[in-house]
């Protein structure tokens, strides 16, 4: 754009376009990335077509507002205003249907995104298929194993569990008694004659008798 032009009949035209009020400030923001206009240019532009009368200024404090001159535009009826909100309706309704529209195909789209291709299924079924034969032939073993437990060798190993738990209780507590007996007499800890004479506790190896 030659410095000459300025950057006016853009100006002139975006206003006639638009039709609304801005500040040069605003002028500037919505033209410069396409028409590359600086803020000095739309400031000199706008305040020359003012002055030109081509479009009209007003100051409110300290900021001047600039908009197309009304006198170019001719009048609308009240009938043609009336059928310009029908039309703003519908289009905004439209608007408003079309917006809905878009949410939900960009909700599908990303259910599909993350969905599984085709290929990504055949291969997880495949994985699955060969996960299935592994516990198939896993069970099959145990079905034909002849080492099975009988329900009668079962109840004989909780018993014999039973009575040395309680002979493992009965021997820990006759231990303890003992050691106490002796400690009553002895000048050291209970730590240090266990140390000393070689004793390892249940704590030490941190077991637990376990309950009957």
């Amino acid at each position: 754009m030659s410095k000459k032009e300025n950057g006016a009949p853009v100006i002139l035209a975006y206003l006639n376009e638009k039709n609304r009020p801005y500040s040069a400030q605003d002028v500037f923001c919505n033209l410069q990335k396409q028409h590359g206009l600086g803020k000095t240019a739309v400031v000199k532009a706008m305040e020359l077509l003012a002055l030109e009368g081509k479009i009209k200024e007003k100051t409110y404090g300290k900021q001047k507002i600039y908009f197309a001159d009304q006198a170019q535009f001719t009048d609308v009826s009240d009938t043609d205003l009336k059928g310009m909100d029908s039309q703003i309706s519908e289009l905004a309704a439209e608007a408003q249907s079309l917006t809905q529209s878009c949410k939900q195909l960009d909700a599908e789209l990303k259910e599909l995104n993350s969905s599984l291709t085709a290929e990504e299924m055949k291969s997880e079924i495949q994985e699955l298929k060969a996960e299935c034969s592994g516990y198939r032939a896993r069970l099959e073993k145990i079905k034909t194993a002849t080492n099975h437990v009988t329900p009668e060798e079962k109840e004989k190993v909780y018993k014999e569990r039973t009575v040395y738990v309680k002979e493992w209780k009965k021997r820990k507590r006759l231990a303890s008694d003992m050691i106490n007996s002796i400690l009553e007499g002895y000048p050291k800890s209970k730590k240090e004659f266990l140390d000393e004479v070689g004793v390892e506790t249940d704590e030490d190896n941190k077991v637990v008798v376990p309950s009957t």
